[in-house]
């Protein structure tokens, strides 16, 4: 492993570019230099390999068997049409698997070999989507309540996370001069990052849109969150957006056995207008990058600099940065944290169908032919126009969204011929149920989390119809790790992985 610490690398990598030039060229190795790992999660990507065979390839002195994952930034999950058409190409011709939902909204493409990780790259730059700061020590990409039933606020919501992502990404060329060949100018690798700064942030950092009663991006997970206030804005209008509620000190990591290391639930601290959430936004950012805990990676996360500076002192400290004063939180109440399936008309009267993907893998496999019948979907959309759209969801789910009354009935013949419509027959549970990647390409797996969950759900379901109980509404999740990117400690059943076939077993969070 690199000798120099994850801060070290970012202060003396030339603002994100370190070798990774080099690395790409290097034929000898399908890895990059250890430094340069570290790197590329900047860039949106993840050096992994495929631990079903390390063993194997080990014991025959070979190079594990390596690949990458690649995800996108995609702010609330929103393609169009034609974008998922390149998407689906890419997935086709670069990667393996097909493509995957995240519970951050975005997609990831796994199994790209080096050879081939720049021109993936590029294909999702020519989609005119991006996967600058996917990854790494900087802002994450933004999720934003995926249901647009209430037509007007959803959209206004939309946009603010859309210009919100854009202000918060860095400030370095290294992305596009590595990536997509742009020239390097005068002065790069020492661009100025006054968000972030030499080694931007101690650990990511997560913001979440919510809109109420939904809590579908569970937004008292994310570091920072914005949870929409909708009322009468004096112009008789009552279903105004009239500002947020801010939420700050979320998140899910842990580690196994060390006190000192806990998920922890976001605390609302008070009210904004819509105008004042790019100044508080950048207020909290910047002093998690000036008091974050540097020294102890695993202690970097904003809710513990909030819990060893105290609340109301950290709260006073983004006031001041950003000269914006909280009001009393408004009064709000979230329903629940799960996606609503099927058919659903918004407030404008446009139509939106959300459909069921399991742990959010897009594939023709074992039968399925979901891949394909989302093909088919996209280039029905995209050859009509109009203003139609995918979504994804913080739940590893589906919305085709913006529909004509006109066009569902041939998106309904769409659906039943591919059988994509297996939330149909799903029970509450299935619906509801999550599991991160973990093995075998996630690094940081202990245990199996999307290729168990199937047989797990069965198991479940056969023990709860035993007991009368098969139609009860529970959230299922499961994580290979303590990390939590299934977000495991907000569900009412959570196996959080610890080794191979051993998981810790939880019960009992709220499903709002």
């Amino acid at each position: 492993m690199s000798a120099h610490s994850v801060e070290d690398i970012k202060r003396q990598s030339g603002r994100l570019r370190g070798t990774l030039v080099e690395s790409l060229s290097n034929q000898v190795t399908g890895a990059l230099a250890e430094d340069d790992q570290t790197l590329i999660k900047y860039h949106g990507s993840y050096q992994q390999d495929d631990r079903d065979v390390r063993d194997e390839r080990r014991r025959q002195k070979l190079e594990p068997d390596l690949s990458f994952m690649i995800r996108t930034r995609t702010p609330g999950g929103v393609v169009t049409p034609a974008q998922w058409l390149k998407l689906d190409a890419i997935a086709t011709t670069w990667a393996e698997r097909g493509l995957r939902v995240t519970t951050r909204q975005a997609f990831q493409f796994h199994g790209v070999i080096k050879g081939r990780l720049k021109a993936t790259m590029q294909a999702i730059n020519a989609a005119l989507i991006d996967t600058l700061a996917a990854c790494g020590d900087v802002n994450r990409n933004i999720a934003v309540a995926s249901n647009p039933y209430l037509s007007q606020v959803h959209a206004a919501v939309q946009t603010q996370a859309e210009a919100l992502s854009k202000y918060l990404l860095p400030n370095s060329r290294a992305y596009y001069e590595i990536w997509l060949d742009e020239e390097k100018v005068a002065g790069s690798g020492e661009e100025e990052e006054p968000i972030y700064g030499a080694t931007y942030l101690p650990r990511k950092f997560k913001i979440g849109f919510a809109v109420p009663p939904s809590n579908d991006v569970d937004v008292f997970a994310q570091d920072m969150g914005f949870i929409a206030v909708i009322g009468d804005n004096g112009s008789g209008d009552d279903g105004a957006l009239l500002g947020y509620n801010v939420s700050i000190g979320g998140g899910m990591g842990a580690t196994h056995g060390d006190a000192d290391t806990y998920p922890r639930i976001a605390d609302v601290i008070g009210f904004i207008a819509p105008e004042h959430v790019t100044a508080v936004a950048e207020a909290v950012i910047t002093t998690q990058r000036d008091w974050g805990n540097r020294a102890v990676r695993k202690r970097a996360r904003l809710k513990y600099t909030i819990d060893d500076h105290g609340l109301d002192k950290v709260k006073a400290e983004v006031e001041r940065r950003s000269g914006v004063r909280f009001g009393p939180a408004r009064a709000f109440e979230f329903a629940h944290n799960a996606d609503e399936f099927g058919w659903h008309q918004g407030d404008d009267g446009r139509w939106h169908l959300t459909l069921r993907i399991i742990a959010g893998r897009i594939w023709d496999r074992d039968g399925t032919r979901h891949l394909s019948g989302l093909r088919a979907i996209a280039s029905l959309l995209d050859a009509a126009g109009g203003a139609s759209e995918f979504r994804l969801t913080a739940n590893q789910n589906l919305l085709i969204a913006n529909l004509d009354d006109s066009q569902r009935e041939a998106i309904d013949a769409l659906i039943g011929e591919y059988a994509l419509d297996t939330h149909r027959s799903a029970s509450p549970l299935r619906k509801a149920a999550l599991a991160c990647v973990a093995l075998p390409t996630c690094g940081l797996a202990m245990a199996e989390a999307e290729r168990y969950l199937p047989a797990f759900v069965d198991r479940l379901e056969a023990r709860l119809a035993t007991h009368g109980l098969d139609g009860a509404d529970l959230h299922l999740r499961i994580s290979g790790c303590p990390n939590g990117c299934s977000r495991p400690y907000l569900a009412e059943i959570a196996l959080v992985g610890k080794a191979p076939g051993r998981y810790n077993l939880m019960l009992g969070a709220d499903h709002r």
